[in-house]
């Protein structure tokens, strides 16, 4: 079975806690992009894209293990689950980012 329709999920200030949507698709090929202010507002977020048929799913580096591990928790096995995540070389750049 092909890859088909794939779930992303991002955490960002201004968004509303059930999620806002932006859809990609083709005619063999769907992403479903959700935007959410906090990461706890994932779980059911995720569970309604796994409700939808969503064949794999991804989260933002801003949800670290934690909420990770809680989404697949939430999703069950049948669904793989990745997160984001960035490596040594984007430290500076990340620091210079997220800083107050």
């Amino acid at each position: 079975m092909a890859l088909s329709k794939f779930g992303f999920i991002v955490t960002g200030a201004g968004f509303e806690p059930a999620g806002q949507r932006v859809v990609l698709s083709t005619d063999v090929f769907e992403m479903i992009a959700v935007g959410v202010p906090a990461a706890a507002d994932a779980v059911a977020v995720a569970r309604q894209l796994a409700s939808e048929g969503v064949q794999l799913l991804e989260l933002c580096g801003g949800f670290g293990p934690v909420w990770t591990a809680k989404v697949i928790e939430a999703v069950g096995p049948g669904l793989p689950v990745g997160a984001v995540g960035y490596g040594p070389e984007s430290i500076d750049a990340m620091y210079a980012l997220f800083k107050a």
